[in-house]
């Protein structure tokens, strides 16, 4: 089936009831129907019926929606938006609808995203320009990316050394090994949270998994997908069934600790549905992911004995919660650390405004979602904010240092692997 007739069967399941309005964050900022699901899919319908052209207008109302799919979880139609969101933004960008200087800087940036090398040596480049800029992207770069120089656009800090972090082949299971498990070691996760990947090797050993990760694994290509640059998205997921191909028989679980990247890891099947060569690889492939949170409780998570001390709030990543419905299972894994106390936040599944490289783009109204976040937070009296994506982590981060809040932002693994280690 071609992407119209998709896009077509897609967009006429939406009832245009409102269910989705409340749920969406652009729509509870601006009160503007075009800035929500509902009014989007409009646009996109209008578009394909011949009632309007697909014009600036539109390109807007797309490039400022967060693909959070929080109207997903709220539509009673099965309303698959993220998909037509991605259609959509494919379509912006082989149709060549927005300036190409813009173009040009948006798939650079993901070609620096997604290659660990290059993104450890921009950052490093970035880290002293950034000492002569207070710490953010130069107008020019943020110009091309987003349209607003005045926004600052900042850059992120790593976890530990700024360096493209590994990991061994295979780690064997501590104990009695109970199953054989593989691991997206990921792009953004290798340089910028390269102690989160140990960790989670450490969890897993510790749950009597071993864990291989095949060193040709490479990106998983949803950054490329959600911001419309299908082609290379596909060339990228072929590229890591590949990759996984030789192990795939002999892992019980492929098991992912980054929401996005999961998210997209489960769509493989119909991703690639009409590749002759890879549909049913990509689907035996898909079949075997699972978030890291979801995998464990699961299995049955061994006890941790050791405590820690702390009052932890939990943030929902909006692939986590929203793509892949996994909510209890990350506060199961916390409740079960002895010492921890978990208190919930508004709104804990709400947008940060990270999404991806959206707070790139628009970090306008990335800002002020992030502001609502902080606010939220603070209200918990909370000292660590545990969450299950990179850009969440780096990017609420950003908010609590800039609000000057002694608030640590880790992964819930990390909570784990402090327990077993007593550190």
């Amino acid at each position: 089936m071609s992407v119209s007739h998709k896009l077509d069967d897609k967009t006429i399941k939406c009832i245009r009831c409102g269910f989705c309005l409340d749920a969406c964050p652009t729509f509870r900022l601006t009160g503007q129907e075009s800035k929500s699901p509902r009014g989007r899919i409009y646009l996109v319908r209008s578009w394909r019926e011949g009632v309007i052209p697909f014009g600036p207008d539109v390109v807007e109302a797309l490039d400022t929606c967060l693909g959070c799919r929080a109207c997903e979880t709220a539509c009673p139609s099965g309303v698959a938006y993220g998909s037509i969101l991605e259609m959509a933004r494919e379509h912006i960008e082989s149709a060549h609808l927005r300036p190409a200087a813009q173009t040009f800087a948006r798939k650079q940036l993901l070609e620096t995203l997604t290659h660990p090398g290059r993104l450890a040596f921009s950052l490093r480049a970035a880290g002293l320009l950034g000492r002569l800029t207070g710490g953010k992207m130069p107008g020019l770069a943020a110009q091309l990316l987003s349209g607003s120089p005045d926004q600052g656009i900042a850059l992120p800090t790593p976890q530990g050394e700024l360096k493209v972090h590994t990991l061994p082949e295979r780690s064997p299971a501590k104990g009695d090994r109970r199953h054989t498990v593989g691991m997206l070691v990921g792009c953004v996760m290798r340089v910028l949270f390269g102690e989160t990947n140990a960790a989670t090797v450490r969890v897993l050993q510790e749950n009597g998994c071993d864990v291989v990760a095949p060193p040709a694994a490479g990106c998983c290509g949803a950054l490329h997908l959600h911001a419309g640059f299908h082609a290379d998205a596909l060339a990228r997921m072929r590229a890591l069934i590949d990759a996984f191909e030789p192990c795939l028989p002999e892992l019980d679980a492929i098991v992912v600790n980054s929401a996005g990247c999961g998210s997209t890891l489960k769509e493989y099947g119909e991703l690639l549905e009409d590749d002759p060569d890879y549909r049913d690889r990509a689907r035996a492939f898909a079949a075997k992911v699972r978030d890291v949170s979801e995998w464990l409780v699961a299995i049955g998570l061994t006890p941790p004995a050791r405590p820690v001390h702390a009052v932890v709030s939990y943030h929902d990543a909006c692939h986590l919660a929203h793509g892949q419905r996994v909510r209890q299972q990350p506060r199961q894994l916390l409740q079960q650390i002895p010492g921890l106390q978990l208190v919930e936040m508004d709104e804990a599944d709400t947008c940060c405004g990270s999404a991806g490289v959206y707070n790139i783009t628009q970090p306008r109204m990335a800002r002020q979602l992030l502001a609502r976040k902080i606010a939220h937070l603070r209200e918990t009296g909370a000292r660590i904010v545990a969450t299950g994506n990179p850009g969440c982590l780096a990017w609420i981060q950003q908010g609590v240092r800039e609000a000057g809040m002694d608030v640590r932002i880790c992964h819930p693994v990390e909570l784990l692997d402090a327990a077993y280690r007593n550190s």
